[in-house]
C-alpha cells in the first residue's frame, strides 16, 4: 500500500546533463541497434552498459539535486504534543517539504506492510531521473492510552512515517516558540562523533560534501541531536571502497 504526499503532477527541476562520455556511448549502441550484423551476444551486454550509463546518470542527477534541496529544508516546528515531549506532526512536516520536493524533482511514498512483529513502514523517496532510495522502520501497534486496534494501527502508521520521512530528508526539528533558536546552547557532537562524520563525508561524492558544508560547515559544529540521523544519511551515500578503516 503506497501513500503518496505529493500532487501526480511533478513541476520538472533542470535535468542534469549527460556528460560527453556517457552520450557518446549510448550514441555507439544506438547505431550498433540499427546494424543488422551486430552479434546478439554483443548487443545484449551493450545495453547492458547502456543501463548501468542510465544508471549512473540518475544517480549523479539525484545527488545534485538534493544537496540543492537540503539547503532549502528549513527545520519544523514541535507542535504536536505527547505525555513524554513535543513533536513534529507529519501533516507539518508534508506540508513544509512538499513544494520544496517539488521544485527539486523529488516525490516520496510510503508503504504499510502489516508483520507478525509490527508494523513495517517503509519511505521510498524518488527523484523525477530515475534514481529512488528507500528506508524502513519495524514498530509495534502503539496501544498506549487505551487505543483501540484500529487508532493502535493509525498512530505507529503515522510515527513510522514521520522517521522514515525525516531520516530521508534529513530534516531536522525545533521547539514551535523559539523561532528556530534554542533557549540554551546547543550541545555539539564529541570529538569522536566529530571524526566518525570527517570519516563519512570523505567517503561521499561532491555534491554530499558541498550540501554537508553548506548545512553545517565543519564536523565539529553538528548538533549532538543530529548525529544518528545524519550518520544514517551519510552512510548510504558513502562509497564502500573509499571509506578508510
Amino acid at each position: 500500500m503506497a501513500t503518496p504526499i505529493h500532487p501526480k503532477t511533478v513541476n520538472k527541476a533542470p535535468v542534469t546533463q549527460a556528460t560527453p562520455d556517457s552520450t557518446a556511448i549510448i550514441q555507439v549502441i544506438e547505431r550498433a541497434a540499427l546494424n543488422p550484423d551486430v552479434d546478439i551476444d554483443k548487443m545484449e551486454r551493450l545495453l547492458q552498459m547502456q543501463e548501468r550509463v542510465l544508471d549512473r546518470q540518475a544517480l549523479m542527477a539525484y545527488s545534485a539535486a538534493m544537496a540543492a534541496m537540503q539547503t532549502e529544508l528549513p527545520s519544523i516546528a514541535e507542535r504536536g504534543k505527547t505525555n513524554n515531549g513535543h513533536y513534529a506532526t507529519l501533516e507539518d512536516i508534508v506540508d513544509t517539504v512538499r513544494p520544496i520536493m517539488k521544485k527539486h524533482g523529488f516525490a516520496v511514498s510510503f508503504r504499510i506492510q502489516t508483520q507478525e512483529r509490527g508494523i513495517q513502514v517503509t519511505g521510498v523517496l524518488m527523484h523525477q531521473d530515475g534514481h529512488r532510495e528507500e528506508t524502513s522502520m519495524l514498530l509495534p501497534a502503539d496501544t498506549s492510552g487505551s487505543k483501540n486496534a484500529v487508532q493502535a494501527f493509525g498512530s505507529s502508521t503515522s510515527y513510522g512515517k514521520r522517521y522514515v520521512l525525516c531520516a530521508l530528508l534529513n530534516i531536522t526539528t525545533r521547539g514551535q516558540d523559539d523561532n528556530g533558536y534554542a533557549a540554551a546552547p546547543v550541545k555539539l557532537v564529541t570529538p569522536f562523533q566529530a571524526g566518525q562524520i570527517r570519516q563519512l563525508i570523505a567517503a561521499c561524492p561532491p555534491a554530499t560534501r558541498e550540501w554537508f558544508v553548506g548545512k553545517y560547515g565543519d564536523a565539529e559544529q553538528v548538533p549532538r541531536g543530529d548525529f544518528d540521523r545524519l550518520r544514517a544519511s551519510l552512510n548510504k551515500r558513502a562509497q564502500p571502497n573509499r571509506q578508510h578503516h
